[in-house]
């Protein structure tokens, strides 16, 4: 994946201004990016559809201080607490939020038009009930910087052996075009944040891009062109890209987690 999830985007904002770290406005156009529009429906308390500066003010007033995440796969329900309806829900979209102080969450529903190079784009964040109970295989931060570093260090000199581990010419123009991205300085995360977490973000970040781009079949070294080399690839890579979203989990739930522990 070499975007962040739109669901880590509105918990880290939503994050900064329950810190009184960001304006209403400010953290609700961080969260919409580059996306045309967002809404929520479902609220409690709201009949329709409202923007997210609004949702983010009645959540606080229902007594939420603060915003998790979870980036379930099939097979791998991680960050998720229940009940079977927000799970699967969460598992389609591949990604929720999760609130910590009121049972609610949020799923998101992505609806594009228009021609390519001016696509609009409108997302529902539908508000669903969820159970407060903590996430499934949310590790903490020194976990997840441990594991992604380890199975990074383990996946990177067999792939390299096999020459499928994205050294094609357009696998490389990918890897340029991203480190020259990362290289500009685009903040990850949102002011409040532990450093570490930025930290633990900014390797899973590194690392998801490298999978991405591994795993394109236009990516691969001239000489991948065996299906068992390419099998053995993906096998490599699953516990790379496991690794990658258990630490983004961790970045972004480390503001709950940190407030939630001054609280007790």
């Amino acid at each position: 994946m070499l975007i962040e999830p739109r669901a880590g985007r509105l918990a880290a904002w939503g994050n900064a201004l329950f810190a009184g770290q960001v304006a209403p406005d400010d953290a609700a156009s961080r969260a919409v990016g580059d996306d045309t529009v967002h809404r929520v429906v479902g609220l409690p308390g709201e009949a329709g559809p409202v923007g997210l500066t609004l949702a983010l003010g009645r959540m606080r007033a229902q007594g939420v201080y603060g915003l998790r995440i979870a980036l379930p796969a099939p097979g791998h329900p991680l960050g998720l607490s229940g009940p079977p309806e927000f799970n699967a829900a969460a598992l389609a979209a591949g990604e929720a939020v999760l609130a910590s102080g009121a049972p609610l969450g949020l799923v998101p529903e992505v609806k594009e038009a228009g021609p390519a190079g001016d696509v609009l784009t409108e997302v529902v964040w539908r508000c669903l009930p969820v159970r407060q109970a903590p996430g499934a295989d949310v590790p903490s931060l020194g976990e997840a910087e441990r594991e992604l570093a380890e199975v990074l260090r383990d996946a990177t000199e067999a792939l390299a052996r096999l020459d499928v581990a994205g050294a094609g010419p357009v696998a490389q123009a990918r890897l340029a075009a991203y480190r020259a991205r990362m290289e500009r300085g685009r903040q990850v995360l949102a002011p409040g944040y532990p450093v570490r977490a930025v930290r633990v973000l900014e390797l899973a970040q590194r690392v998801g891009a490298l999978v991405a781009i591994a795993v394109e079949p236009d990516g691969m070294a001239p000489g991948a062109v065996s299906a068992g080399q390419i099998a053995e690839r993906d096998r490599l890579l699953r516990p790379v890209e496991r690794a990658a979203r258990r630490a983004r989990v961790a970045a972004y739930n480390a503001y709950a987690e940190s407030w939630e522990r001054q609280r007790d």
